[in-house]
């Protein structure tokens, strides 16, 4: 059988799929994320705490998100006493990145589905998520990603809230020993892809170093940690947008013909 027919088949055979197969593998897909999500939502809890928030509240604050970096950018502007704007300001552009996911997505949504249906979708999207969506041949049934959501978000949203619960019972020096776990989950993030491309390596100290920077300049310095993410994060990203454009994936398949 040729590879075009294989593929034809594996498109056949997902677009027939009844509601409940595609939710028991989207399950099934989802457990090896939540089991991930728990260990990282658990780090991300005792942030939460130094916030201020009871376990409660970074329950809703997880199911509600689901988005470590953005969640993370959130308390630290709560725990640095920001304005309810720079709180939903920084969040918006930590979580920009999920804008362009759900217009991938929305391609492989059968034009029959209703809104509610992709709404549904919109709110599971999170890099992992969007992972195994993406793999799949056809259209995507939303069935697929109730199931992968079902397990892998309450996973997310316990883990914070039982880091939080855990962070008021651990002696402070634990506390903070865990805590950086979670630089430790964004440093997995960024020097794969900094290892293999000196123009993000060279970003990603120009960041460290403007942060520091703006940290100590006088008038800059004076302004909210919350501020000062937001400034950092708009400059640097459209500067190094402007400088360093990424190819379009048409370009990069023509010049590997």
């Amino acid at each position: 059988m040729r590879r075009g027919d294989r593929t034809l088949e594996s498109v056949l055979k997902n677009e027939h799929r009844s509601d409940g197969q595609a939710f028991h593998e989207g399950f099934r897909d989802g457990i090896p994320i939540g089991l991930g999500y728990f260990a990282v939502a658990f780090a991300l809890g005792v942030a939460a705490r130094s916030a201020g928030l009871n376990p409660l509240q970074g329950f809703i604050a997880s199911i509600t998100c689901l988005a470590s970096a953005g969640q993370y950018a959130g308390f630290t502007v709560i725990a640095a006493r920001a304005s309810y704007f720079e709180i939903a300001v920084i969040t918006l552009v930590a979580n920009a990145r999920y804008l362009l996911m759900s217009t991938a997505l929305s391609q492989k949504i059968d034009p029959k589905r209703s809104f509610l249906h992709r709404f549904g979708i919109a709110w599971f999207v999170t890099d992992e998520i969007f992972a195994i969506e993406t793999r799949q041949k056809g259209y995507l049934n939303p069935f697929y990603t109730y199931g992968a959501g079902a397990f892998a978000a309450p996973m997310w949203a316990t883990g914070t809230a039982i880091g939080i619960l855990a962070g008021n019972l651990m002696p402070v020096r634990i506390v903070s020993a865990l805590s950086v776990a979670l630089f430790g989950m964004f440093l997995a993030v960024i020097i794969p892809p900094a290892r293999g491309d000196r123009i993000i390596l060279g970003l990603v100290a120009v960041s460290f170093a403007a942060s520091y920077a703006a940290s100590r300049l006088p008038w800059i310095g004076t302004m909210s940690s919350g501020t000062r993410i937001i400034l950092l994060t708009v400059i640097l990203a459209g500067v190094a947008a402007v400088l360093f454009p990424h190819p379009s994936e048409d370009m990069e398949e023509e010049e590997s013909q």
